[in-house]
């Protein structure tokens, strides 16, 4: 069966996948793409959507976003929520790259005084911000200070003085989780953690230096600090490294035994869970919120060398630049949010697996590929209704990585990039192979698709000055 084939049009921008189309399914799916997404989404990620809407507990619609594609167990680009006493928790339904997420950095400076420094600035940031596969940062951690990281989260480091509490205000949480225990975290996690702190590492994890192209909401620009196209602002886009990976991977392992003791039926044993209330599902829960935190406070480290950075290059301080944080946001997480489902306010757990919160009038970081435009937009009560309060998180890949290396050279994407004026840096060329544009969707039919459903509003677009990627 094809189960792209099921899927049955609502409007011009969502389609329905009925609970009828297998009957294990315990609710309804729903896609939310345009046209030219929709012809090309791959038929293997409805069919993990409709594996996902099998799960004991599920509240619908389980829903993959425009930049859904296939991943590990659910799509990645989709929201799952469920029942906090009836359903389940699982590890693969959150991400390997727990926290995986996007810090915005404004500045005051005009464009045309950064683009005449773009190569230095690009040079020096790559220098003070550690990239690549196994990257170990310049921070030297004992293990009471990894777990003060991962039970404080940014204020830890706030009070190191890697940012101001200023930027607390503007992170999803404050830069915290409250409930970590790293008594959950496994030593193996805690020893792949310890030297990776303030590190951007590899794959799609990117730092880029960006020019405001269009502000299409005015008012709720101002609010953010940013008052015009002229000024530059930053993308910091990464995660918690090898420990919320292998927080992943032990959990994972858990919960696979958990399918056993708790007699789970699953159509995809990547969908391993545990009962929402269980040992195994609530240990996975303040094991992710360490990741979690940890995730934030490594952007928040690396905030401050780009803050650093900036003021050797310009010679100027940080804060006469107003280098303040817009906003920090995760889209690999998992949390206990009450929803209002039937007319009812019900407290579920929502999994969103690349995808972003997008509540109300809140910041929704959206990043392009590299060479393409990222945009911030605004969370909506519409996003609340239709899903879960969530938002798309990126393009979304098109092919794989191992499809864009044997496709793409690294070198002609650099020249590519510098013809239109963008500096690209990366620890190989191979590493600009794999994250080339053409690997992903077209950024502006995400866009377009998210704001004509009104799940996130457009309020500012920018474009590729100078890029770093890991």
């Amino acid at each position: 069966m094809r189960y792209k084939d099921k899927l049955q049009p609502i409007n011009e921008y969502e389609w329905l996948l009925p609970k009828a189309v297998r009957k294990e399914m315990n609710v309804n799916g729903k896609l939310i793409a345009n046209k030219a997404i929709y012809d090309a989404m791959e038929d293997g990620a409805i069919e993990q959507l409709s594996n996902v809407c099998c799960l004991p507990g599920v509240i619908g619609p389980v829903v993959a976003l425009p930049d859904a594609h296939f991943g590990y167990g659910l799509p990645m680009g989709a929201v799952a929520a469920f029942d906090a006493e009836e359903g389940i928790i699982s590890s693969g339904l959150c991400g390997f790259d727990i926290n995986c997420g996007v810090n915005s950095i404004r500045t005051n400076l005009p464009f045309k005084e950064v683009q005449e420094k773009i190569k230095e600035l690009i040079s020096a940031l790559y220098n003070n911000v550690p990239v690549g596969v196994g990257s170990k940062g310049k921070l030297r951690l004992t293990n009471e200070e990894l777990d003060k990281v991962l039970i404080d989260g940014c204020e830890w480091a706030v009070e190191k003085g890697y940012g101001v509490k200023e930027d607390l205000k503007h992170i999803e949480e404050n830069g915290k989780m409250e409930g970590a225990d790293p008594n959950k975290v496994s030593g193996l996690a805690k020893k792949r953690g310890l030297p990776q702190l303030g590190t951007l590492g590899a794959g799609n994890h990117f730092l880029e230096v960006q020019k405001i192209t269009d502000v299409f909401d005015e008012k709720k620009a101002k609010e953010w600090g940013i008052k015009d196209k002229d000024q530059v602002i930053i993308m910091l886009h990464c995660g918690s490294r090898g420990l919320g990976h292998q927080v992943a991977t032990d959990y994972l392992q858990i919960q696979e035994k958990a399918v056993q003791k708790y007699n789970i039926w699953l159509p995809d044993r990547q969908l391993a869970c545990a009962p929402a209330n269980s040992k195994e599902g609530q240990d996975y829960f303040a094991a992710m919120k360490c990741a979690v935190n940890y995730s934030f406070t490594n952007r928040l480290v690396m905030t401050q060398w780009i803050r650093e950075t900036f003021q050797k290059v310009f010679s100027k301080d940080w804060e006469s630049m107003d280098m303040h944080t817009v906003a920090g946001i995760c889209h690999n997480v998992m949390k206990k949010e009450t929803h209002t489902v039937d007319g009812k306010k019900k407290e579920l757990y929502v999994h969103r697996k690349g995808a972003t919160r997008s509540f109300p009038d809140q910041p929704v970081l959206l990043a392009g590929s590299m060479g393409t435009s990222s945009y911030i937009l605004k969370g909506t009560e519409t996003a609340m209704q239709k899903t879960f309060g969530s938002s798309a998180h990126g393009a979304g890949r098109a092919m794989s990585r191992h499809g864009a290396i044997n496709q793409f050279r690294g070198n002609d994407i650099i020249n590519e990039l510098a013809s239109r004026g963008i500096v690209a840096k990366a620890p190989s060329p191979k590493s600009i192979a794999e994250e080339a544009p053409k690997a992903y969707k077209d950024v502006e039919e995400v866009i377009n698709t998210v704001h004509n459903t009104g799940i996130s509003l457009k309020v500012i677009r920018m474009e590729p000055m100078g890029v770093i990627k890991g």
